[in-house]
């Protein structure tokens, strides 16, 4: 069954967002688009690139008459916003997220929705870059990549269709997921990885050295740090709001660490290796499911 929306508030008019909005235009899928934010020179680009039809600063004002609501802003602001459009929310109106953790902003859209969970469907693109803002969004971001949605027993399943077809549509392929373990997932795939390149950085920087070490860092510094380079108040909101999850994953991966330093430290040679192969191997076949039609 094809997805079409009439009109579509976007709050939050970033890479996410305005990738999402170029993706349905592309397909025809969208008649009008509002988009809201703070950053009055993002939303006046989203208007010249044609991402959006609309541009307010008020979320009230961008809710009102939407058949669909995306709310693309950190997970710090998602309560704030829940309870500034609670009001403007058609009774038939749907609407969903984005963000990175999932269990709470379910529970800010019982706090603060007025229809509760019934037409809030949480959801989670895995995709996405190191740059930000509308400049960056493209319209094949989602295309073979994975959206989990993480319904509730409140949810109407109407509602839950119409936003499994909107991603659908994008081309993204979508996985329904418990939202507590949605969390504990993407604190050990997303979450971690960006707090270990972070901090492998700041390690970098702080290191006592005559030279600068970034001068000498090459492509595996590169490639492991790329993340790095991503919105810091984006991930201090993913890090506070998933802490539970992300402070288990990293109790984990220091005893993994801790036991590959202990190899080292004994000359283990066998052990080290054996650990590299392992993780080789398994990243190999991740590459290899990845790149399978």
């Amino acid at each position: 069954m094809s997805f079409s929306v009439g009109r579509l508030a976007l709050i939050g008019v970033g890479l996410i967002g305005g990738s999402l909005a170029r993706a349905l235009r592309e397909h025809g899928a969208v008649s009008h688009v509002v988009g809201c934010g703070r950053d009055a020179g993002n939303l006046h680009r989203a208007l010249e690139l044609g991402v959006i039809d609309e541009a307010t600063h008020d979320p009230l004002e961008a809710v009102r008459g939407a058949d669909m609501v995306v709310i693309a802003v950190t997970l710090g602001a998602t309560g704030d916003i829940f309870a500034r459009i609670a009001p403007g929310l058609g009774t038939d109106t749907i609407v969903t997220d984005v963000g990175s953790a999932k269990r709470c902003v379910i529970d800010a859209a019982r706090a603060h929705l007025s229809q509760g969970c019934a037409r809030f469907i949480a959801g989670h693109p895995i995709a996405g870059a190191e740059h930000s803002g509308v400049e960056a969004a493209r319209a094949d971001l989602y295309v073979r990549h994975r959206v989990i949605l993480t319904p509730v027993t409140e949810n109407l399943p109407a509602a839950h269709a119409t936003v499994r077809r909107m991603w659908e549509t994008t081309g993204a392929d979508v996985y329904d997921m418990d939202a507590d373990l949605h969390d504990e997932v993407l604190a050990a795939t997303s979450h971690l990885p960006h707090l270990l390149a972070y901090a492998l950085v700041n390690c970098l920087l702080d290191l006592d050295t005559p030279v600068n070490v970034f001068d000498f860092a090459a492509g595996g510094f590169r490639d492991f740090t790329r993340i790095a380079s991503s919105n810091p108040a984006m991930w201090r909101d993913i890090s506070m709001a998933n802490r539970t999850a992300l402070l288990a994953v990293c109790d984990r991966f220091e005893h993994t660490l801790a036991a590959l330093r202990g190899a080292i430290e004994a000359g283990d040679d066998a052990a080290v290796e054996a650990g590299f192969g392992r993780a080789k191997a398994a990243r190999d076949e991740f590459l290899r499911r990845r790149a399978a039609p």
